[in-house]
């Protein structure tokens, strides 16, 4: 399925990112991938069908549809006998009432999660913890990125994080056998060459976060502001 992000904030999100926004003033979910900010439309429907919703704020929650679908999973009804959606956190906003109503009219309605105006991102399939050290200061920071980000993105968190507001102002290398290579800005760490190694630690049974692959910045003298 194509989409359009409407308001870009990153490209990708880890998991402790889409987490932090749990409640009902600041709502994040995970669909299919795609994490979507619904608090505007939680604000918009306060209530009964908006509760699941918040009770899973900040979760991945594509367990609650059918992957070839997309729509909410159904079962058969052992009382009635007949196929209702499957809702063991309770009916919750879009998904129709188990009886006929006359105002419910599912022709004019784009289900919150299939609506692109809620779309911001998407989860990362892979989170990846690196080491960047400025050489100018010797300081040394471990940070966590997702595994698609370019490292003009990673640059971009960098400097969120406050740890250096002038880091455009560095050229970005990485240790290659005995050479510091400059860093493409607009590729990723495996397309950089700087690939994944955590799943060979887990194989010897060591923990991947002891090894973190190390970014080197170099002071160029321009005092860049990102």
């Amino acid at each position: 399925m194509k989409f359009t992000l409407k308001t870009i904030h990153r490209r990708y999100y880890t998991p402790e990112e889409v987490a932090i926004h749990k409640c009902a003033d600041d709502c994040w979910v995970v669909v299919f991938s795609r994490v979507l900010d619904i608090s505007g439309l939680v604000a918009q429907h306060r209530g009964k069908l908006t509760q699941p919703l918040v009770q899973h704020a900040g979760e991945d929650i594509t367990h609650w549809f059918n992957p070839e679908t997309r729509e909410v999973k159904t079962h058969i009804d052992p009382e009635r006998n007949i196929r209702l959606p499957f809702l063991p956190y309770g009916r919750f906003l879009h998904v129709p009432p188990p009886e006929p109503v006359t105002d419910w009219n599912t022709l004019e309605l784009t289900p919150w999660w299939t609506d692109e105006q809620y779309v911001i991102g998407l989860i990362t399939a892979k989170v990846r913890m690196i080491q960047i050290v400025n050489t100018l200061t010797h300081q040394s920071h471990s940070i966590q990125v997702c595994s698609e980000e370019t490292i003009a993105e990673i640059q971009k968190r960098y400097v969120d994080l406050q740890y250096n507001a002038h880091a455009g102002s560095y050229t970005w290398k990485y240790l290659d056998g005995n050479e510091f290579i400059p860093l493409d800005m607009d590729k990723s760490l495996a397309e950089n060459g700087v690939e994944d190694e955590s799943l060979e630690f887990e194989k010897l049974n060591l923990d991947a976060d002891d090894y973190q692959p190390i970014l080197h910045i170099y002071y160029n003298d321009d005092l860049t502001i990102l």
